[in-house]
């Protein structure tokens, strides 16, 4: 005999979800349920027998609570008002060495920016060169962090960059190290993609450097950025709809203002301990 059970939360992290929903008997109840479904309230059939339903969140922030099924009048479901808590999930730092930007799971970007101003001309920006130092670190056997214990690598570096000033942008520039020794290899870039483009870096005199890059802004009238509603700790993200990144044979224009900034963004590991030093932007007078 089935019966009829109503799930509605009452409070979550804003931050919480999507779940799957499990009983007592190890059955899958639902999947992939939106927070704001389970804020209305979502109703299910399940067995008779079912005393316990079990939710997971599969986010960000994962957690499982196991919940009673008991009795609670249609007035009483009406009147409860959700709220958002700031408590379901609570970072821990420092257990592991060989991680650094990973939190339960969960790789978070690290990104570092830099400002640079001219003096009275406009300036073209050339090149990038990064003085950054990046280490992997080696897991000690009993457990204890040792400073020493590490080397320093040459094939760990940022993955993102966005270079830009008040009215141009790079858009996403995805960075892969330069192709050694192989020609066929290295005629592949730039490779243009649907929100980025990919082109390569190199590391010599320990200063990593790149180049191949000019703005993307299709109209300077729209915004360049939009604010992240995914993370607070992240300022802003590229405008995508305002970026073209075909090829623009005719169109490629080159970054010059009074003023750059440089983002760096690795995003896609955390096993790689960056120490950012300085960096470096050689640019020309433009007399235009």
């Amino acid at each position: 005999m089935l019966k009829v059970i109503t799930i509605k939360f009452t409070s979550a992290s804003s931050s919480s979800g999507p779940f799957d929903i499990f009983d007592d008997l190890g059955n899958t109840i639902d999947v992939n349920v939106l927070l704001n479904d389970l804020i209305s309230g979502k109703s299910y059939y399940v067995d008779g027998v079912v005393n316990v339903i079990i939710i997971k969140s599969t986010g960000k922030c994962k957690i499982t609570k196991t919940f009673s099924i008991g009795v609670i009048y249609t007035n009483e479901l009406t009147e409860k008002n959700f709220k958002i808590t700031h408590t379901a999930c609570i970072w821990t730092h420092l257990n592991n060495v060989e991680i650094y930007n990973t939190f339960y799971g969960n790789i978070h970007p690290y990104i570092i920016e830099y400002p640079f101003s001219y003096q009275y001309n406009d300036e073209i920006l050339q090149n990038v060169k990064d003085y950054t130092k990046a280490y992997k670190y080696f897991k000690e056997p009993d457990g204890v962090f040792n400073y020493n214990d590490k080397i320093e690598t040459d094939d760990r570096w940022f993955n993102k960059a966005v270079l830009y000033n008040g009215q141009q942008s790079t858009g996403i520039l995805e960075l892969v190290p330069k192709p050694m020794h192989n020609l066929k290899e290295y005629l592949k870039y730039p490779t243009y993609n649907i929100n980025s483009k990919t082109i390569t870096y190199t590391k010599t005199d320990n200063f990593y450097k790149y180049n191949t890059f000019w703005s993307l802004v299709k109209n300077k009238s729209i915004p360049l950025f939009l604010t992240s509603c995914e993370n607070l700790s992240i300022d802003k993200v590229v405008n995508q709809s305002n970026m073209d990144y075909g090829k623009r044979s005719f169109k490629k224009d080159t970054l010059r203002a009074k003023d750059l900034k440089i983002r760096h963004i690795l995003d896609n590991r955390s096993d790689a301990h960056l120490v950012s030093q300085f960096i470096t932007a050689p640019s020309q007078i433009s007399y235009l």
